[in-house]
């Protein structure tokens, strides 16, 4: 018997939202028990144990009720210590600052109380893939901004003066970015920033991968004169404090943005979990801030060796400066992202992802993270050695011999 289909009674905009790419690569891979999996961007470090303990001992004492829906004072007071002291960015944490369940709900929470319907949103690609089905969500118009290998997939004032118009209201910016590990200095943000102050737009700064910034120190856009007021910049714990299920995230501003902002977040999931939150502090603490700086050197010298490794077999890689992934370029193969990610899944048992799947641009890459063990990464770079030998086998079968093609003259 047939199960009745429903489809009529969901909106146009969920019957026609894309499924993620990611995702989709990362489901395929979990059948294979012999697969390595360069896919899905999340640590192979387990949470410090000191956090883990503290919160253990927070269960036995009882804290399992509601925090205030902004986040633990304690908490967003440790943020802004933090902020201040690693980034120079000053917030006052009682109307500046809220939590949020991981960095996703914040930049959903930004683009609900952003956007009315027919608002344009500027999102130079590649990128996270998240950003224009949320923002599509609420009525949006995504403009995509293809930046490119040529210049280091870096955002260009001139790029961006191109897309905007008399609707765009805002502009998310990803970096360091996902996927490509580009990062932007000072120096390139200053003509942006200017153009952005012209135009009187709003910026969504996703900075999750600010610490995972391999020379120098990441520079916030909000840092700029006349920025902080027009940035609404959101971060959290997953990526570089190995917290990806903790789900805690973060969002500061100006405080009539936050305003609106939490009054979204009290009526649709109320506060963040407790014993994420909990958990969080304790990273923020001495001890966690050790942990995580640890881990930022073992994927710089996963990240040196890996880049090295792509290269050594024939897949041309710009060095990342920041995030955990790798986007060499698979266009001298002859297959697309998609053709080239199945094959070398299916027969190679190396999970990555198409570079198309974030946007414009990533047709011709794919996306490999390298917050795996070196083991595991070298093992990764024998099988897609053997299977790049593989392609170049039957490229060169595909050739016609010189005889022939001379009988065919």
């Amino acid at each position: 018997m047939n199960p009745m289909s429903m489809n009529e009674h969901l909106s146009e905009t969920a019957r026609t939202l894309p499924p993620s790419g990611i995702r989709r690569f990362f489901d395929l891979a979990g059948a294979s028990k012999d697969l390595i999996s360069l896919g899905v961007g999340e640590p192979d470090f387990v949470t410090p144990e000191h956090v883990r303990q503290a919160c253990i001992q927070a269960l036995e004492n009882g804290r399992t009720a509601y925090t205030p829906n902004s986040g633990l004072p304690e908490l967003r007071q440790a943020i802004a210590d933090y902020l201040k002291e690693g980034f120079r960015l000053e917030y006052e944490p009682s109307c500046e600052m809220m939590i949020t369940v991981g960095s996703s709900e914040a930049i959903d929470l930004a683009l609900r109380a952003l956007i009315a319907p027919g608002d344009e949103i500027i999102v130079p690609v590649p990128t996270y893939i998240a950003y224009a089905p949320i923002a599509a969500l609420h009525g949006g118009r995504v403009v995509e901004l293809e930046t490119s290998a040529r210049d280091g997939f870096k955002l260009t004032a001139a790029s961006l003066r191109e897309k905007i118009t008399s609707r765009t209201k805002a502009i998310i910016l990803n970096f360091p970015n996902n996927p490509t590990g580009a990062i932007m200095t000072r120096e390139d943000w200053i003509p942006v920033a200017q153009l952005i102050r012209e135009h009187n737009l709003i910026v969504i700064a996703d900075e999750i991968y600010a610490e995972l910034t391999y020379e120098g120190r990441h520079v916030s856009i909000a840092s700029l004169p006349g920025m902080q007021e027009r940035t609404l910049l959101v971060s959290g714990f997953s990526k570089a404090f190995a917290m990806t299920g903790w789900r805690v995230g973060y969002v500061c501003g100006h405080r009539d943005l936050i305003g609106a902002m939490l009054k979204i977040h009290q009526y649709t999931v109320m506060c963040a979990p407790v014993i994420g939150q909990i958990a969080a502090v304790e990273s923020l603490k001495q001890a966690g801030l050790e942990e995580m700086k640890y881990m930022i050197r073992s994927y710089d010298q996963r990240r040196r060796m890996f880049v090295e490794g792509l290269r050594r077999i024939g897949l041309p890689c710009r060095e990342p400066q920041g995030a955990f992934y790798a986007f060499p370029s698979i266009a001298h193969t002859g297959l697309t992202s998609d053709q080239f990610a199945e094959r070398l899944m299916n027969e190679a048992g190396v999970a990555t992802v198409p570079g198309n799947v974030f946007g414009p641009g990533g047709e011709g890459f794919i996306r490999c993270t390298y917050a795996s063990s070196v083991a595991k990464l070298t093992e990764a770079l024998e099988r897609m050695e053997r299977f790049l030998a593989r392609i170049a086998e039957e490229r060169e079968s595909e050739v016609p011999s010189p005889d022939v093609v001379l009988a065919n003259g």
